[in-house]
C-alpha cells in the first residue's frame, strides 16, 4: 500500500503535534516553511549536487516538505480558531477522518494481501494437467461420466484422489462409484 505525500504528512503531523501548544505548532510551521523553501531552491539551483546512491530524491523531499508545511498550517489554523491550548489529534475531526480513511485502506490492502497469499498457497497444492487418451478409454470415461452426471475431468480427479502407491511403486485404485 502506498500513501500519498499528504497522507504521510498528515500522519507525521498528528503524531508529532500531539500535545503541542499553539506556540510550538507555530514553530513547526516556521520550520516546515524553511525546509520547503530550501528543498525547492535545491531543485532550482543550476549546479545541483550529484546525488549519492542512497541520498533522498530531491524532488520527493521537496514534495514531502510542501505537504508537511501545508498540514502544519492547517493544524495551526485549527488550534487558533478553536482556542485549544494544545493540539489533540482526537479532537481534530478532519485529521481523524483522514486517519480513519488511511486505516481502512491499510486494512483493505492487508486483507487483499492475505487473500493473495492464501490463493498462492492453494495454487501450490494444485496440479493442472492434460491427459491424452486413445479412443477406447475415452469412450468408456465419457460414458461413465455421463451416467454419474459428471465431466470426464471430474471423474479423473476423483480417480486421482483415490489412487494408492504401493511399496513396489505400483499404482492402484480401489473400486468406487464416481459421484458429485
Amino acid at each position: 500500500m502506498i500513501w500519498s505525500r499528504q497522507d504521510l504528512a498528515r500522519d507525521v503531523v498528528r503524531r508529532q503535534g500531539n500535545g503541542m501548544s499553539a506556540a510550538q505548532v507555530a514553530e513547526k510551521v516556521a520550520e516546515a516553511a524553511v525546509r520547503e523553501r530550501e528543498t525547492a531552491e535545491q531543485l532550482r539551483s543550476p549546479g545541483r549536487v550529484v546525488r549519492e546512491p542512497y541520498a533522498p530524491d530531491p524532488e520527493e523531499l521537496a514534495e514531502v516538505w510542501a505537504a508537511r508545511h501545508a498540514e502544519w498550517r492547517r493544524v495551526q489554523a485549527l488550534v487558533e480558531a478553536s482556542g485549544w491550548e494544545t493540539y489533540e489529534p482526537g479532537r481534530d475531526s478532519a485529521g481523524s477522518a483522514w486517519a480513519a480513511e488511511r486505516e481502512a485502506r491499510r486494512a483493505q490492502a492487508l486483507a487483499a494481501h492475505a487473500a493473495h497469499q492464501e490463493r498462492r498457497r492453494e495454487a501450490a497444492d494444485e496440479l493442472r494437467t492434460e491427459v491424452w487418451l486413445s479412443a477406447g478409454p475415452i469412450r468408456r470415461l465419457r460414458a461413465l461420466a455421463s451416467r454419474a452426471g459428471l465431466t470426464p475431468q471430474e471423474v479423473l480427479a476423483q480417480l486421482a484422489e483415490r489412487m494408492v502407491i504401493g511399496e513396489d511403486g505400483a499404482v492402484s485404485v480401489q473400486p468406487f462409484r464416481p459421484s458429485r
